[in-house]
């Protein structure tokens, strides 16, 4: 079993190392002190497993799980308990609680190769993620080998198309992968509103709200996006900014 350990604390890395030396049938095929090396080892060497831990500086690990998605399986790896229920959110084999003993790990390594053994889908939604803090504070997008991370507060406006969504930030376009109803899960309805089936606007983004006929309206956004306005999206415009 091909395994990857992330921790941005050395003496946790050597400790996990120490303990799977005792298992032959283990190979570890790399260490990574931060979340991006994980995903770009994750990407590259596409191990059966991942001994993960979540609370690290610049990705934390479900952020990880999200870039990586499915092409592993994790276990997470952390001091913190209030975490677990969100682990097993996005299909975490298991949840290691530090200091954890060799009998701990050797349950979860029985579980990990009994689903390595018969795969699963590894389903991890930002949206899942993103409720383990509240409202979503950034996005991560995907490209290529670069990952962009885009502050919400900054975003203008988003629109589905398709299977993915066209993020407006700072003058800059970004595309993700992912539904818009996810992603409003996600954000904090107090700054952002669904007013129309494909778009969310920054209420803070409005310059203002025009009535091309009768029955239709357009929110017009201070960097020249003319937005369509479905009539239950008028009304929660009228009703936030009341």
């Amino acid at each position: 079993m091909r395994v990857i350990i992330v921790d941005d604390e050395h003496l946790a890395r050597a400790l996990l190392r120490e303990y799977l030396s005792a298992y032959g049938d283990i190979e570890i095929v790399a260490e990574c002190a931060n979340g991006f090396e994980a995903v770009k080892a994750i990407g590259e060497l596409r191990p059966d497993l991942v001994f993960l831990d979540i609370q690290m500086p610049k990705l934390d690990g479900f952020e990880v799980v999200e870039l990586a998605g499915a092409a592993t399986h994790y276990v997470f790896v952390t001091a913190y308990d209030q975490f677990a229920l969100k682990a097993f959110e996005v299909r975490a084999i298991d949840y290691l609680l530090k200091p954890f003993s060799r009998e701990r790990l050797a349950q979860a390594l029985e579980s990990s190769r009994a689903r390595v053994t018969a795969p699963e889908q590894v389903e991890a939604l930002a949206s899942e993620a993103a409720r383990r803090h509240g409202h979503l504070e950034r996005i991560l997008i995907r490209d290529g080998a670069r990952v962009h991370v885009v502050p919400t507060a900054g975003i203008d406006w988003i629109e589905a198309q398709d299977d993915y969504v066209q993020i407006s930030a700072g003058g800059r376009l970004h595309l993700k992968n992912g539904r818009m109803a996810e992603l409003e899960q996600g954000l904090d309805p107090g700054l952002f509103l669904r007013v129309h089936r494909s778009y969310i606007v920054n209420v803070g983004a409005i310059e203002r709200i025009e009535a091309p006929t009768k029955d239709s309206w357009c929110a017009v956004l201070k960097d020249g996006k003319r937005v369509p306005v479905s009539r239950a999206g008028y009304q929660k415009v009228r009703d936030l900014m009341r």
